[in-house]
């Protein structure tokens, strides 16, 4: 699939979200789109899903079958979960088994006779998933698909993108969590100033963790120390925070592949979840210490 040129805003005289964006999305892969709040990922999942049209340019090489889950799935509703995805398998011309399939694979199965507007926020983001899964789709958007789901189906989730891309399936994601960093062979998609580019992989002498996985990007060059969540400046380059990976500013000046720092951060035990989370929102990447 490629983007030509492709620029977008909501009204004639409005902003534009996205201008002469140009880039290639590779076939088989899960592709991670980043950047920060009102950047422009939602617009631009919804660009390639086809449900915007560009304002100027073209997107070529669009796959025949597209499944899209929103950021929200809109539960309010007048139907079951089965009631509801037996329409949208009718109306994709998928077998009705596919329901099943998926809804023991996302776990939730048992509740396939609940009405929509009775599930939990997790609940009602898997059914989403599952109406979007239903027709084996070649490209699959998703729009921040790790929000609200159990920590089992937010584990499994991950691996369920591969064995999709490695079928040939297209995945491109948005996730603030963090979800996908581990995946390998990942490719990212970055967002910032309406525009946006693919960001290189990680080279062979970045700092890596004991398995070879790169961790966090470190301060540009030029640039020494940082500030820890505290907001205590951390003394001339030891660890306070690193870079923000979805910053361009953190990114080095010639072509974005700066070093990569390891950075420790130590907090209160009952603290722990509260910062992890705050730090994955903020874009950092976060692995707990191995106990």
């Amino acid at each position: 699939m490629r983007l030509e040129r492709v620029s977008f805003r909501y009204h004639r005289r409005g902003p534009w979200v996205l201008r002469d964006v140009t880039l290639s999305l590779p076939r088989g892969r899960v592709i991670e789109v980043t950047g920060r709040n009102g950047a422009g990922k939602s617009t631009f999942l919804r660009l390639v899903a086809g449900l915007r049209t560009p304002r100027g340019g073209a997107i070529t090489g669009r796959p025949g079958t597209v499944g899209y889950a929103p950021e929200r799935f809109p539960a309010d509703q007048p139907f079951t979960v089965r009631a509801y995805l037996t329409h949208m398998a009718a109306m994709r011309k998928a077998p009705r088994s596919s329901i099943t399939t998926w809804a023991r694979r996302l776990a939730f199965e048992p509740l396939l006779d609940t009405r929509l507007p009775d599930l939990s926020k997790g609940s009602a983001q898997k059914v989403g998933l599952a109406q979007a899964l239903l027709a084996a789709p070649d490209l699959l958007i998703l729009d921040e698909p790790f929000a609200g789901l159990d920590a089992a189906t937010r584990d499994s989730l991950p691996s369920l993108m591969a064995d999709l891309a490695a079928e040939g399936t297209t995945v491109v994601v948005s996730d603030h969590q963090r979800c996908l960093a581990a995946l390998p062979d990942l490719v990212r998609v970055h967002i910032a100033g309406t525009t946006a580019h693919l960001v290189p992989a990680p080279t062979s002498d970045a700092a890596a963790d004991p398995a070879g996985a790169p961790l966090v990007r470190a301060d540009p060059p030029g640039r020494e120390g940082g500030t820890d969540p505290a907001g205590q400046a951390d003394g001339g380059g030891r660890a306070g925070t690193a870079a923000d990976p979805d910053d361009e500013a953190s990114l080095g000046s010639e072509g974005g592949e700066g070093a990569w720092r390891v950075v420790e951060v130590v907090v209160p035990a009952g603290q722990a979840e509260q910062v992890i989370s705050k730090l994955r929102a903020d874009g950092f990447e976060v692995r707990e210490p191995r106990r």
